[in-house]
C-alpha cells in the first residue's frame, strides 16, 4: 500500500468516526480526542511555558472541540482544524502565568547574565544535577518564547519545533503563505540574535544557572514537572505533519526538544468528562 494509499485510509477512518461521534458514539469521540491530545498539549506548553496552564488550557481546548465537532467542514484535515481552535483559545489566554508577567528579551537576557551569581549555595537537594540541568534547560527554552508576541511565538513553534509546510501552518493562523514564510524568517533571525548573545551560540549554560533558578522558585527539587512527564521519543504524535526546510543552525536549540505524551491529568480529565451529565447535556445541545 502506497503512503498516499495509507493517508486516504486515515482520513476516511477519521471523517468516519467524526461522523459517528456527531451522531453521539461516544467510543468514536474518545477515540478522536485521544488521537488529538497530545497535539493540544504540546502546543499548549510551548505557547503558554508551563505545565501547569498547559494542562488547564488543554482542558478547555479539548471541550471546545467537543462542543464544536459538528462545525467541521471536512475542508482540511482534522489535526488542522484542532491547530486552528486550540490557536484561537491560547492567543487570548489570560489566565496564564506569563499572561500577568509580560516577558521581553531583553528582560529575559538580564535574568540570564544574573542568574550566574557564584554565592549561592548548593540547593539541589540531593537530586542528580544533570536531571535539574534538563529540567531548567526545558523550562528556559518554553520561558525564552515567551518573550516574543503571541503570532510569533505560534509561527516560530508551528515552523520549528511542529515543523508544519508553510500552507498548513498559514491555514490555521489565517494568514498567507507567503506572509507565514516572511514572519518565521524574521522571527528566526531574532532568536538566532537572542541565543548568540546570551547562550553563547546555542551552548547552554544551565548548569550555573541551576540554585538561581531555585532560589527564584522557578524550578523545584522536589516537583520536577518535565521530568515527570512521558517523553514521546518516536515523536508520532507529528507523523501527520509535511516536511519544510531545514531550519538555521540555532533553531535545533528549540527542534529537538523532545515532545511529550499527554500528562495523566488531562487523560484522566477527558476520560471522567465522557462519562459525567456534563457530556450528556452538551451532547443532547
Amino acid at each position: 500500500m502506497s503512503e498516499s494509499t495509507q493517508n486516504n485510509v486515515k482520513k476516511d477512518e477519521i471523517e468516519n468516526l467524526i461522523d459517528r461521534a456527531i451522531l453521539g458514539d461516544k467510543k468514536s469521540l474518545e477515540i478522536l480526542l485521544l488521537d488529538v491530545q497530545d497535539l493540544v498539549f504540546n502546543l499548549s506548553l510551548r505557547m503558554l511555558g508551563t505545565v501547569q496552564d498547559a494542562e488547564d488550557a488543554s482542558q478547555e481546548i479539548m471541550i471546545r472541540v467537543i462542543t464544536h465537532l459538528s462545525t467541521f467542514r471536512k475542508e482540511s484535515s482534522f489535526s488542522t482544524w484542532v491547530f486552528r481552535i486550540a490557536y484561537n483559545h491560547l492567543q487570548n489566554y489570560k489566565k496564564s502565568m506569563f499572561s500577568k508577567q509580560h516577558l521581553s528579551f531583553e528582560y529575559y537576557g538580564a535574568d540570564i547574565k544574573n542568574g550566574k551569581s557564584k554565592d549561592i549555595p548548593d540547593l539541589s537537594q540531593n537530586v542528580e544535577t544533570s536531571i535539574i540541568e534538563e529540567e531548567l534547560k526545558y523550562s528556559c527554552t518554553n520561558v525564552m518564547l515567551q518573550c516574543l508576541d503571541v503570532e510569533s511565538r505560534c509561527i516560530f513553534i508551528l515552523g520549528t519545533m511542529f515543523k508544519l509546510n508553510s500552507k498548513v501552518a498559514a491555514d490555521i493562523l489565517d494568514i498567507s503563505s507567503e506572509a507565514y514564510r516572511q514572519r518565521l524568517s524574521r522571527i528566526r533571525k531574532k532568536m538566532a540574535s537572542f541565543l548568540d548573545e546570551y547562550c553563547g551560540l546555542g551552548v547552554c549554560q544551565c548548569k550555573k544557572r541551576i540554585n538561581y533558578a531555585i532560589v527564584n522558585h522557578r524550578i523545584n527539587p522536589k516537583n520536577l514537572e518535565y521530568s515527570s512527564l512521558e517523553k514521546d521519543d518516536d515523536n508520532t504524535i507529528f507523523k501527520f505533519k509535511s516536511a519544510m526546510e531545514e531550519a538555521e543552525n540555532f533553531s535545533t536549540v528549540f527542534s529537538r526538544l523532545p515532545s511529550y505524551y499527554s500528562s495523566e491529568k488531562l487523560k484522566k480529565f477527558l476520560i471522567d468528562f465522557l462519562q459525567s451529565d456534563c457530556y450528556s447535556i452538551i451532547k443532547n445541545l
